[in-house]
């Protein structure tokens, strides 16, 4: 018996034991071993007019549950007794990645796609197998050989029989334990799923061959009849990225999604785009109509589907989109560096310029959905565009360039929704700013004292719903250089306080015992008692959020400001409790600062108390 050509067993047991976290790999490894051995003779004939074409070629997979045995068969260049040795007997030999190196130069390679280059994806079938065999016969080769290994005690390569040329690797599986179910891998439907997850757009048929008895007329299995040898292929064989763009319709782009990421709505848009030159990928993504139900979770797994010669490497490859942008489903194929499992993908500079290069792209489709249809835009707004603010707060406004234009918000003056650039289009002439409040609905805003002064002037207000967004325009500060202004900003109004009030103003300040930073009393609150304003880039609604948060001992606190209606019979009846009944008064602040809060959405910390100075007054 001849040992492994390394230092130590250890490093075999490395490869098998700690290199995968996945048993199913097995299958996509053997199969993209496979594949690589279809395309090198496939390019041979091409080199040697041999006359074989691409449907002359496919992968087997056939299961015995008797036996328990899971057996890959291919069709492919075969090897030799010296290049089983080579490539099996030596961990980390990679006969896939030498003739890569081959083919850089070659003029078909665009027809070809060797996956392989680490040497040790074979040795994944010693997860489940206590023993494997690699019979294989090199085309145009009279004789065939058998490698046999257990995995621990080295290998064997003994001459055998096999009529045809290519390789078929028979796995032995280890005997079921309380920890694993080995026998799940000999059954149909498990090799069915995993070929379709990992291996779906490999260029060969993959075919699974089973022994079925016949069915009768009426449905039934024929149990007194023989087995028959059935036949089906497993894999679409058909990527829909590497089909040219005017080759594919709609329908054709919308099913791909349906089945692919198993959506009953079709998606809002489609975004498909090949890079040739200093980068070279191919990718299809999709924007969804709806969000998954658990989407703003943290159990939600976002990124896009990486696939390295027709093998899937990473089902949710997260560095492929900015998470503001993990809405987006979708597959990138790409040459890139992956970890040795192939499992992960190492970082590196190409998979980030690609990362930038989507983003980009994504940002494009939306500005372009929102210009032509409005509708849809909106549709998706609704689903997404809370994730969308988020990324604005949570990149400390880095990511400005490439959110700030798809940010929509109802316009307070039409009831519809507006981006920040169709706000500025129907501005007063000169406006420096563009106005916000905080609220749930258009009608609720409208009633408040700020808000009225502002539309009473013909200015437009964008409504801000999110918990979020006060936070992120404070981080976008402006837009086209015109500032974001909060109407509940105490220095909104020009309207100041009266001579003879300052006194007055500092004992409402008092009596209210910190609560409020300043009191003002004012002309500009139209019909309205009075109104809480703040100072400062903390505001009120701001404060509300924050107090709400687990943390909210060491939350901020709004400076707020009072503002009393000057042409109000409430700020007569104020002055004339001045100086001649200070309890009355301070009671009736307390009331006044307790109505404002409410006007703001603030309940009084004690409704009964509140309750019984209202009575009282009345």
């Amino acid at each position: 018996m001849k040992q492994f050509k390394t230092e130590s067993k250890r490093i075999l047991d490395i490869m098998i034991n700690s290199v995968y976290t996945h048993k199913e790999i097995f299958l996509r490894e053997l199969i993209s071993n496979a594949s690589d051995a279809l395309d090198k003779l496939y390019l041979k004939s091409l080199r040697e007019n041999l006359g074989l074409t691409k449907g002359d070629f496919k992968i087997t997979i056939e299961t015995n549950a008797a036996a328990r045995t899971v057996t890959i068969s291919d069709n492919g260049i075969g090897m030799s007794a010296k290049a089983l040795e080579e490539n099996l007997g030596t961990i980390a030999k990679s006969g896939s990645l030498d003739f890569k190196k081959e083919l850089a130069a070659e003029e078909n390679k665009d027809d070809i796609s060797i996956i392989g280059q680490f040497g040790v994806g074979f040795y994944s079938a010693f997860m489940l197998a206590e023993k494997v065999e690699v019979l294989s016969k090199e085309y145009g080769s009279e004789e065939a050989n058998v490698w046999t290994s257990d995995g621990v005690n080295g290998f064997e390569i003994a001459k055998a029989a096999k009529d045809s040329f290519g390789s078929q690797i028979t796995l032995f599986l280890k005997p079921d334990s309380e920890d694993n179910d080995y026998s799940e891998y000999l059954e149909s439907y498990t090799i069915r799923e995993i070929v379709k997850k990992y291996s779906d757009f490999v260029r060969y048929p993959i075919v699974l061959k089973t022994l079925e008895k016949p069915e009768t007329e009426d449905g039934k299995v024929d149990e007194n009849a023989k087995a028959e040898v059935k036949e089906e292929t497993l894999n679409s064989m058909s990527p829909l990225w590497k089909k040219r763009k005017q080759d594919i319709s709609e329908d054709d782009y919308n099913a791909f999604y349906k089945d692919t990421f198993f959506d009953y709505d079709a998606p809002v848009a489609t975004i498909h785009t090949v890079a040739e030159g200093a980068l070279n990928y191919k990718a299809l993504l999709f924007i969804p109509s709806h969000a998954p139900y658990d989407y703003y979770s943290k159990t939600y797994k976002k990124g896009l589907k990486l696939y390295t010669g027709d093998i899937l490497i990473a089902a949710e490859a997260e560095d492929l989109l900015p998470s503001y942008f993990g809405f987006v489903k979708g597959i990138v194929e790409t040459e890139t560096d992956l970890n040795v499992s192939r499992e992960t993908v190492q970082q590196n500079r190409v998979l980030n310029k690609i990362s930038e290069n989507l983003a980009k792209k994504i940002k494009s489709e939306l500005v372009n959905l929102q210009e032509t249809d409005k509708d849809k835009y909106e549709k998706f707004f609704a689903a997404f565009g809370r994730g969308i603010k988020y990324g604005l707060y949570e990149s400390y406004g880095q990511a400005r360039e490439m959110l700030e234009e798809l940010l929509i918000y109802k316009s307070v003056k039409d009831d519809k929704y507006v981006s920040f650039k169709d706000y500025i289009a129907s501005a007063q002439e000169n406006q420096k700013e563009i106005y916000y409040v905080s609220g749930k609905t258009v009608d609720g805003v409208k009633t408040l004292p700020q808000t009225e002064m502002l539309l009473n002037k013909g200015l437009d207000i964008l409504l801000l719903t999110d918990d979020v967004d006060e936070f992120a325009l404070k981080l976008l500060g402006k837009y086209a250089d015109k500032e974001f202004k909060n109407v509940a900003s105490a220095d909104l109004d020009a309207s100041s306080e009266e001579v003879g009030k300052k006194d007055l103003c500092a004992f409402i300040k008092d009596s209210l015992g910190g609560a409020v930073t300043e009191v003002k009393f004012t002309n500009a609150l139209g019909a309205h008692p009075v109104a809480l304003t703040s100072k400062g880039d903390l505001s009120v609604e701001m404060e509300k959020v924050l107090s709400a948060m687990p943390d909210s001992e060491a939350a901020g606190k709004a400076q707020k400001v009072l503002l009393i209606n000057n042409t109000h019979s409430v700020a007569t009846k104020l002055q004339s409790l001045y100086g001649n009944d200070n309890d009355a008064l301070k009671e009736a602040s307390q009331t006044l600062l307790t109505l404002a809060n409410l006007i703001e959405g603030i309940p009084p910390k004690s409704p009964s108390e509140f309750a019984k100075t209202i009575a009282k007054l009345l």
